[in-house]
């Protein structure tokens, strides 16, 4: 899949951030790195489901747990060939979505089954089989990063360029994007997908760093083709771009014999941004941790989407070298969201977010061959367990004041890259693919 993001031509070439450098400095030296993310699936715990009735005034009534009622209905309405005002949509509590999945679909299907047994409700839930096989997948992407760095470790110049499927095919209006409705008698054409508003909000959201560099390039290359069905999954782009940025300043550290959490300062002018890295650090212990054999530190930082909120991960975890297991020891993570009004909220939301950002980089990849997708159930696809969720304390900065900015999904890029870092600080073996398996941490180590 990789191979094919890079040979694929994209649909449109995207100027995410020109930013060339106008200060004088000696570019001494040159690191470059490739990151990539694999297909996700939203993996709701329940299956999507939905139920209809056709009344006797000719009202089509569905029951859905979409996360896009009103679009959804304008689509469904369409695809019947019904008046907007016949077609009414009642959102009702059900699996999560975490974006688009499944349930806009549902909500077609039951439509279509209920238009032909008028007066009777239909209920429609799909198997785990079908949710899997079906669903619209969270896009891959590859990301590769170039830094110019001058005899002191400071970065000069910074280019990161990135290849992208769609984040986006909601059904937004238009029944090409359900499901169903491309394979009725008259099929509705899939309406090309589009990248979606200003910079950071698709598959380039944060894919412009918060740090201050002299010269700061971002390119995007937007793909419309889609070997497998994609659409938003939570956080879009953000995940794999902060992912290659923090894992990219984790090495640019190193590679400079400079601590990881001072080198990130260096180039923050954001003081919050700077508050959130410091306060991340001094509940994990970061300069008290000593280093024992096969366990490791790693932190990661992000803006989400650069104009939500502030959340720095911390992680301290265990590599098995025999087995190439990892054990997420301790999480700590630090969330400026501006003024709190629910404290407990944003809790949940960071220490939610979080374990979703583990299981992702420990163990999920959409699997497939040339003809199907493989991953069916929960052994083909598997998730992160109770046993396998570590201890997470949540430091919240408040602002009272404040705008508010938003929890959100801003801890899922920092995890993963907190992760990957800490994987490097144990082993010394740099993972720059995910997700990080046991079979390709022992292949790693032993390469």
């Amino acid at each position: 899949m990789p191979d094919w993001l890079l040979k694929t031509k994209p649909d449109r070439i995207i100027e995410t951030k020109k930013q060339v450098r106008s200060t004088p400095g000696q570019v001494t030296r040159t690191i470059e790195a490739s990151y990539y993310r694999p297909y996700h699936m939203h993996a709701s715990i329940g299956t999507s489901a939905a139920l209809a009735t056709l009344g006797a005034d000719g009202v089509l009534t569905v029951q859905t747990h979409s996360q896009s009622v009103f679009e959804t209905g304008e689509a469904i309405a369409k695809m019947l060939g019904l008046p907007l005002a016949k077609v009414r949509m009642q959102h009702v509590q059900g699996s999560g979505c975490y974006g688009h999945n499944l349930a806009d679909d549902a909500a077609a299907d039951a439509a279509l089954l209920a238009m032909a047994v008028p007066g009777t409700p239909v209920r429609l839930q799909y198997s785990r089989e079908q949710e899997h096989q079906w669903e619209p997948y969270g896009s891959a992407m590859v990301i590769k990063t170039r830094a110019g760095l001058d005899a002191q470790g400071n970065v000069l110049d910074w280019d990161l360029t990135l290849w992208s499927t769609p984040h986006g095919t909601r059904p937004g209006g238009d029944p090409g994007n359900l499901l169903s409705a491309r394979y009725l008698e008259k099929p509705f054409p899939m309406p090309k997908p589009q990248n979606g508003g200003a910079p950071n909000f698709a598959a380039d959201r944060n894919g412009i760093a918060l740090y201050d560099f002299p010269g700061h390039n971002v390119l995007t290359h937007f793909i419309t083709e889609m070997p497998l069905r994609a659409s938003s999954t939570r956080g879009l782009g953000a995940y794999a771009n902060v992912f290659a940025i923090e894992s990219f300043m984790d090495e640019l550290a190193h590679s400079v014999g400079a601590d990881p959490v001072a080198y990130r300062l260096r180039f923050l002018k954001d003081e919050r941004a700077r508050d959130a890295i410091v306060r991340a650090a001094e509940k994990f212990g970061w300069s008290q941790w000593r280093k024992s054999s096969g366990r490791g530190r790693g932190i990661g930082f992000a803006k989400y989407k650069n104009i939500a909120g502030y959340c720095a991960v911390a992680l301290e975890v265990e590599v098995n070298r025999q087995s190439g297991r990892i054990r997420v020891l301790r999480a700590v993570a630090s969330a400026d969201s501006g003024h709190i009004v629910n404290p407990d909220g944003v809790s949940n939301q960071i220490e939610g977010g979080l374990i979703q950002s583990l299981s992702w980089t420990l163990k999920e990849e959409v699997q497939m061959d040339d003809t199907q997708v493989l991953s069916q159930d929960w052994g083909s696809y598997p998730i992160l367990t109770f046993t396998e969720v570590p201890p997470v304390e949540v430091v919240l900065i408040d602002r009272p004041g404040q705008p508010f900015l938003g929890t959100g999904e801003a801890s899922q890029g920092p995890t993963g890259a907190a992760l990957a870092n800490a994987v490097f600080d144990a082993t010394g073996v740099r993972f720059r693919r995910l997700p990080l398996t046991p079979d390709r941490v022992l292949q790693g180590l032993r390469a």
